[in-house]
């Protein structure tokens, strides 16, 4: 699933943890889901979910890319993403979430 970009960006989360193969079906429709009720909530706000193909160390990597609008608050948007990924995602984490901002830069 991918969601519309955000019209003007301002900021960028990449949240990235590993997970059990066998759980990616279920990985992936848990995230879709909150990451659409995260795009419905936040107008402008758009969403990826990705993972690498191959497994390390028997877990797969997975990662979910934000894009935020400039005139939203990030760190609240953050904190909400958060609060719906502990929510949505625990029961298939095999590690931490690692969440990783930067800010668009001015062309």
């Amino acid at each position: 699933m991918s969601i519309a970009p955000a019209a003007r960006a301002g900021h960028e989360l990449f949240i990235y943890y590993r997970a059990l193969p066998e759980h990616a079906a279920a990985l992936t429709e848990a995230a879709h889901r909150m990451q659409g009720a995260l795009c419905v909530a936040q107008p402008g706000l758009a969403a990826r979910l990705l993972h690498r193909p191959e497994p390390r160390d028997g877990l797969q990597t997975w990662m979910e890319v934000y894009v935020l609008p400039a005139e939203v608050d990030a760190v609240q948007t953050a904190a909400a993403i958060e609060h719906a990924a502990n929510a949505a995602l625990a029961p298939w984490l095999a590690s931490a979430r690692h969440v990783e901002h930067f800010t668009t830069c001015a062309s």
